[in-house]
């Protein structure tokens, strides 16, 4: 059997169930709304969407854009929020390059349903995972280990200082989301 200490798992295995939307029993409902965003890896948000980082990141930099309606069907977000959800994507890129300035950059959405991946199958979402010429070495393909370089919290603070540099990003401090007018 692999092993691999990876100590910042804890959080999710002890993690308060009770920490969620009480009607909906949604994270990504809830953790917006939480007044460390920090703690809760909310790195930017906009009128419709937020920003957060992935507790599990494929690489660095791996964050989720994630409309605030709650739902698993893209087409039945509102206009105003398949627009923001866009808009934010697109800073969401410009912050990782920014921050990280990667080779490329994977994007991909799960939409509702178990098939589609994830631990959160009814509020969809899109993966954001930056990506550098050979960051698949022969821990993944050899030992099916992946093996992360950087801390979750040095990752929001790079992202979030990106975020804050952008043009109308409002910077709250440093323990609070960015705030993006993409009007």
């Amino acid at each position: 059997m692999d092993q691999v200490f990876a100590p910042w798992r804890i959080e999710w295995v002890e993690r308060d169930p009770d920490d969620q939307n009480p009607e909906m029993g949604c994270p990504f409902c809830a953790l917006p709304g939480r007044e460390d965003a920090r703690e809760a890896r909310v790195v930017a948000r906009s009128a419709h969407a937020f920003v957060l980082l992935n507790n599990y990141p494929y690489n660095p930099g791996h964050a989720m854009v994630i409309p605030l309606e709650h739902g698993g069907d893209f087409g039945a977000l509102s206009d105003e929020a398949l627009l923001d959800h866009a808009k934010l994507k697109a800073r969401t890129l410009d912050a990782l390059d920014a921050a990280f300035g990667p080779d490329g950059v994977n994007t991909g959405e799960n939409l509702g349903g178990d098939a589609a991946g994830g631990s959160i199958d009814d509020h969809l979402h899109t993966h954001v995972v930056p990506r550098w010429s050979g960051d698949t070495n022969f821990m993944p393909v050899v030992s099916d280990t992946k093996v992360i370089v950087e801390a979750l919290e040095d990752t929001y603070d790079r992202l979030h200082d990106a975020f804050a540099a952008q043009d109308g990003a409002e910077d709250p401090g440093p323990d609070r989301a960015v705030r993006l007018d993409l009007e």
